[in-house]
């Protein structure tokens, strides 16, 4: 890649013997990339996340039944709000904003309740519901720094590789050209293309220099679409059908509010925040920035006060996006200001339908492609975070259960069948339940100082074995290339 895997060891007589093995960043987070290289690489994260902005929306209309004509009111807000508060995230106004490179868009934690809600109470139901439920989130920042202390690196990383174990899933669909029992799931086509977009990616992330491997993603995704073109898979009347302008209007379905809904969309909000806190640990091992609980607030204060203005224009509430992590962590872009292009260009999408009607046309399998490095490489971001921890027995039972717990639910949600609406809600994501897991074991299992010490010393000696290795590679590596100058000389002789 154009950023290499870089060992920071120091010697028994520095401060520490290591910080484990750190990706190097291409763009750290206050770097500003030239103006055409931000928009090549704002492009892959708003390819990666249109997707699944434009998705909530329609399932939610489909489901309770809105003509289309309010569906795609209610995607033009999706996109327009999700441009805004991707912006505030990541250049942050006052106490809003994280100031990381985040892309926020609908959330699909609030399909269920939403749809049930819609059924129930109608669409300004939902966005009632939503807007009173937002309060949750906006008080639930204040209490971030409390909230940040209960998530060490064991916590963290567990909950980080069940982020990228969770929406696996979704890129494996995606690979296999959409949904298991679809006719044309999983053909041959669907999956040479995908694995034309997956090998793009990784050839251009290994091989290539400065932006070429830091847009690796949007050029596969672009190989993987001309080719859907010439395979004639690409449907493009959703440009055809679209607007050329459309702009949002505040309160298009109005407001209306029942306790039940309330109740339901506040214990939503209660399952984002815990997402979101995963997600903004799993950005700030990316981007290597510390998350202080005053950065936490800030984002999850941004999370709801989003999800607010998203129920004022019309749309269903927002979160961060995890597939984006996954863009920060194999190009090594972790530019905040690039990913505020991002919010631009969606900004722009929702005023200009047509725009987000080409996204739209991207084949699953093109996706697929994309999304399994994308999803995969959070799974690593989460394994180097616990690479930093002793394995005490202590600790591998708090990772194995942890992440047992949030893959139950996510394999088998059948699982919750029986349980109360409520419990549903907040067990039915896998990224909550193995949070909540591996936070009470965390609480609960007291520390055996003795392991610990065995298990650091064990730590140290394999690390002492890394680093006589690695002065062997750098010495090897000197004489290969003064001996190559050598022959360089001799030649011009």
């Amino acid at each position: 890649m154009s950023f290499w895997l870089g060992y920071r060891f120091h010697t028994r007589s520095g401060k520490s013997l290591t910080d484990g093995i750190e990706m190097k960043l291409f763009y750290n987070v206050e770097d500003k990339p030239p103006v055409g290289a931000s928009i090549l690489l704002a492009l892959q994260h708003m390819l990666a996340a249109m997707g699944a902005i434009i998705a909530v929306p329609l399932v939610v209309g489909s489901a309770i039944g809105l003509p289309t004509d309010q569906m795609v009111t209610l995607v033009n807000a999706a996109l327009m709000v999700s441009g805004i508060v991707t912006i505030i995230q990541c250049k942050g106004i006052g106490p809003v904003g994280i100031r990381l490179p985040v892309v926020m868009g609908t959330s699909f934690t609030f399909v269920a309740i939403s749809i049930s809600i819609g059924l129930d109470a109608g669409v300004s139901g939902i966005f009632g519901a939503s807007l009173v439920g937002s309060i949750v989130m906006i008080v639930g920042s204040r209490f971030m720094t409390q909230i940040r202390k209960l998530f060490p690196p064991v916590v963290s990383g567990t909950v980080v590789v069940l982020i990228g174990l969770t929406i696996l899933p979704v890129s494996v669909d995606w690979f296999a050209g959409g949904f298991v029992g679809q006719e044309e799931y999983g053909q041959i086509n669907n999956l040479l293309l995908g694995l034309l977009v997956l090998v793009v990616v990784i050839v251009l992330s290994q091989v290539g220099k400065g932006i070429i491997s830091a847009a690796a993603i949007v050029i596969g995704m672009a190989v993987g679409y001309i080719t859907a073109i010439f395979m004639g898979i690409v449907d493009f009347s959703p440009v055809r059908n679209a607007e050329f302008f459309a702009l949002p209007k505040l309160l298009p379905f109005g407001l209306s509010f029942t306790v039940s809904g309330i109740i339901g969309m506040s214990i939503a909000y209660l399952v984002t925040i815990m997402e979101s806190t995963g997600d903004f640990l799993a950005l700030s091992d990316a981007t290597h920035t510390k998350l202080t609980g005053k950065k936490l607030s800030r984002g999850i204060l941004c999370d709801g006060l989003g999800s607010a203005l998203a129920s004022l224009f019309g749309t269903t509430p927002f979160s961060s996006f995890s597939q984006n992590v996954g863009i920060v962590s194999i190009t090594g872009v972790a530019s905040r200001h690039v990913v505020a292009v991002t919010g631009f260009i969606m900004l722009i999408a929702g005023l200009f339908p047509k725009l987000g009607g080409i996204v739209v046309t991207i084949p699953s399998p093109v996706l697929g492609g994309a999304g399994l490095v994308m999803f995969a490489m959070i799974i690593s971001s989460g394994i180097g975070i616990l690479s930093r921890i002793s394995f005490t027995k202590r600790n591998m039972l708090i990772i194995a259960v942890g992440v047992a717990s949030g893959m139950a639910v996510t394999v088998r949600p059948e699982i919750l069948t029986y349980l109360p609406d409520s419990f549903r809600v907040i067990l039915g994501s896998g990224i909550t339940t193995g949070s909540l897991v591996a936070l009470g074991m965390n609480a609960f299992l007291s520390i055996n100082r003795a392991d610990e010490a065995e298990s650091a010393q064990e730590k140290r000696e394999a690390l002492e074995t890394q680093i006589i290795e690695c002065e062997a590679c750098d010495k090897a590596l000197k004489e290969e290339e003064a001996l190559e100058q050598k022959e360089r000389l001799e030649s011009a002789k």
